[in-house]
């Protein structure tokens, strides 16, 4: 198994209805992108101030599977649709889950 996680900093302007725009696309790639094993997204809880604003935490069966969805023409009109808007930060990281 090969797990994707990314956190994303919104700017200051982002709008509610961008942010839920964000959610809302990111949701329908499970359904858009087969080799998605799990995929679990969401804004940070506002427990601890400095936080990154956007979760996603994804599995796939391998890092192949991963650069299907990396590539996927569905998940870069997220990122170039309504990600990169609103993007003030990004991280990530990727590893084999043993």
């Amino acid at each position: 198994m090969f797990r994707h996680i990314v956190l994303l900093k919104w700017t200051d302007d982002a709008t509610e209805e961008q942010r839920a725009e964000v959610e809302r696309r990111l949701s329908e790639l499970p359904g858009v992108i087969p080799e998605i094993r799990t995929y679990q997204i969401g804004p940070d809880a506002g427990v601890n101030q400095g936080n990154f604003s956007f979760a996603v935490t994804a599995v796939f069966d391998s890092p192949e599977d991963y650069v299907v969805y990396r590539d996927h023409p569905a998940h870069l009109a997220v990122v170039e649709e309504c990600i990169a808007p609103i993007l003030a930060a990004r991280t990530a990281v990727q590893y084999v889950v043993a």
